[in-house]
């Protein structure tokens, strides 16, 4: 019998981020004193703040035939164990050449040291001035920082352990219905037609498990008409039961995938596929706004979504300006036709907070 013998690993982790800082007139900042700076925008890398420093007539009085630069680290109270590669960009080849690095150290926001470099003399003013890094009064200044995390510690784990993959039961069943192997059943929707295996349908949804394996007249027959059903939900309908995920979307348009999305949550409501029909439920939801939010409702009313009702009212009701702006969209005069009973309870709810 062998040992159960444990192992933990620690790793370093680093985070490195880029930042261009472009300047404009730059005769018109030069002569603003010395130790004077023009500050960059911020940016963040390791979860720290920073900055670029510029400074047209040098850091301190013994720079005042340079031009300076340093990186700032912003966030307060705080200590950062990093380096930096500050380059100036040619204006004629659009290449970074490197003028200081900072090798890996901590800045510390207390102090000067959460500065870098702490030389001032970053390139004489007279060479700078004559260079290609300064054409038609712009020059770049580019900034590499690099972010040395504390150590990453894992969970311990059983050494020699045999590593299973994740399951892919999905995978082979929709290969198995892809190459057509066993199919027993076929539908005809929209003018397409799908196979399927009957066993799969009934055991996903029991809307199909009646229609399949008890009396009515579809378990009786070869191909199924179904009636108000685009192809593409029906498609997207059987990958779910299939591999209990949704097909890939990312190429469709963002109203495309909405209303994609919409009609697929009409479809799990009708066959009862429960899961996929609050997984519809949550990507509406992630995409509420003021244009979409009537439709939704509206989904939600007709198909017994209780939480997405509620969400849907509480968007509306968060401020009188959401309000005024949903009430002013097409949206929300289908609304009033197709759900007035949500009308009702939009009314109840602003009440309600008006008297709170």
């Amino acid at each position: 019998m062998t040992t159960p013998t444990t192992v933990s690993t620690c790793t370093s982790v680093t985070e490195q981020g880029k930042h261009v800082f472009e300047i404009f007139d730059y005769s018109k900042h030069r002569g603003m004193g010395n130790a004077e700076f023009i500050r960059s925008g911020t940016f963040s890398v390791g979860g720290f703040d920073w900055a670029i420093r510029f400074y047209p007539d040098g850091f301190n009085t013994l720079s005042t035939n340079y031009i300076s630069v340093c990186l700032e680290l912003l966030s307060k109270d705080t200590r950062a164990r990093a380096s930096c590669d500050l380059s100036l960009v040619d204006q004629t080849t659009g290449l970074p050449t490197s003028v200081h690095k900072t090798d890996l150290r901590v800045f510390n926001s207390g102090d000067i040291t959460g500065f870098g470099p702490l030389n001032a003399s970053f390139m004489q003013r007279g060479v700078f001035e004559a260079s290609a890094y300064l054409r038609d009064d712009h020059l770049t200044i580019q900034c590499i920082v690099t972010v040395r995390k504390g150590p990453q510690v894992s969970a311990p784990v059983l050494l020699n352990e045999i590593e299973v993959p994740p399951s892919n039961i999905g995978e082979h069943l929709w290969n198995f219905l892809d190459a057509g192997e066993g199919v027993d059943v076929r539908f005809s929707v929209g003018g397409d037609t799908f196979a399927a295996h009957k066993v799969v349908l009934a055991m996903r949804s029991p809307v199909f498990k009646a229609e399949l394996f008890g009396q009515m007249r579809e378990a009786k027959e070869q191909l199924v008409t179904i009636e108000e059903m685009q192809p593409e939900v029906f498609r997207a309908l059987l990958h779910f039961i299939y591999t209990d995920s949704l097909p890939d979307m990312d190429a469709l348009d963002g109203d495309v995938e909405r209303e994609l999305i919409q009609h697929l949550l009409v479809a799990a409501d009708r066959y009862a596929v429960d899961r996929l029909k609050l997984v519809c439920q949550s990507i509406l939801r992630n995409n509420i706004d003021v244009e979409t939010v009537s439709a939704t409702m509206a989904l939600a009313y007709q198909h017994n979504c209780g939480r997405l009702k509620d969400i849907c009212l509480e968007f509306i009701t968060s401020s009188s300006s959401v309000m005024d702006s949903v009430v002013a969209t097409q949206g929300y005069k289908n609304l009033k036709t197709t759900c007035p009973s949500a009308l009702v309870d939009l009314f109840e709810k602003s009440r309600k907070l008006h008297k709170a």
